[in-house]
């Protein structure tokens, strides 16, 4: 697999509901275009998944860090998922790209539902992986804010001990990073982690959207995945064996492919009208 470079530069976005906004954000490769956005852990979660798929796609790949994590600046207007959708859409608007697909991993897949539900010309498929965001009887995500790094390891990964980290040997900063992080994703997320009006509002996505699940998500399981998928019309749902919440960490390659063969199958190829 041949190495891409990664462009890293910080934009101010213009919107109409906060103002200018700052985004720092990594660019990578040249090809068809993704906007990969990050979960909860961070951008670094995406970091590794974004050359993978740069390389092997031969794809452009951006990957914003969400206001607030990764010790960026977030406007105090800025307070919702809802809220990051509208600043993404004029992010593709600034940067004037056409046939955009928008991948999202936990709260990232939320945002790119949302976004979904703003239906930017700019944008041709969608794909959803483990997100968070709706509310499904019989299936309650996990109180995420309850529970120790060490808990969400293991409720996150098939096989938990490979990324299984001690925070007290981490470094003060990246200590730091870790909390603000988790005080950015609160005030994004709420305590429930969710919109309760999302699920029926779902029905309103008509973009072509693949949701994929890891089978072994403790976080959320496969029967919630199924129920965001069904909620979607025309929506198709995937199941990834030996691997849970973040596929894009603990199984890349079983990954890449599928987002590549969606992505490439509803490519529009020609430019906004």
């Amino acid at each position: 697999m041949s190495t891409v470079e990664n462009r890293t530069s910080t934009r101010t976005v213009a919107t109409p509901g906060f103002g200018p906004v700052e985004v720092t954000l990594t660019d990578r490769g040249d090809g068809h275009p993704y906007l990969l956005l990050h979960g909860g852990a961070g951008p670094q979660s995406v970091s590794g998944f974004a050359d993978l798929l740069a390389a092997t796609e031969q794809a452009r790949v951006i990957t914003p860090t969400h206001p607030g994590f990764g010790g960026t600046p977030r406007p105090e207007a800025l307070r919702s998922v809802a809220g990051l959708a509208e600043l993404y859409v004029c992010l593709l608007d600034a940067m004037d790209l056409v046939d955009v697909t928008v991948i999202g991993n936990s709260i990232g897949g939320w945002i790119a539902s949302e976004i979904a539900l703003l239906h930017s010309s700019r944008i041709s498929s969608f794909i959803l992986v483990d997100a968070m965001g709706i509310n499904v009887e019989g299936h309650p995500v996990v109180d995420f804010f309850s529970l120790s790094l060490a808990e969400v390891a293991q409720r996150s990964y098939f096989d938990p001990e490979k990324f299984r980290i001690d925070p007290s040997k981490l470094p003060p900063a990246a200590q730091a990073t870790m909390a603000g992080n988790r005080a950015a994703l609160a005030v994004y997320g709420g305590s429930a982690m969710a919109d309760a009006g999302l699920l029926s509002r779902l029905r309103g996505i008509t973009a072509p959207t693949l949701v994929i699940w890891g089978e072994a998500d403790r976080i959320a399981d496969t029967g919630y995945g199924r129920a965001y998928a069904e909620a979607i019309p025309g929506a198709r749902f995937m199941i990834l064996k030996g691997t849970g919440h973040v596929p894009q960490v603990e199984t890349p390659e079983a990954l890449v492919g599928p987002v590549g063969t969606f992505a490439r199958a509803n490519s529009k190829g020609h430019p906004v009208r």
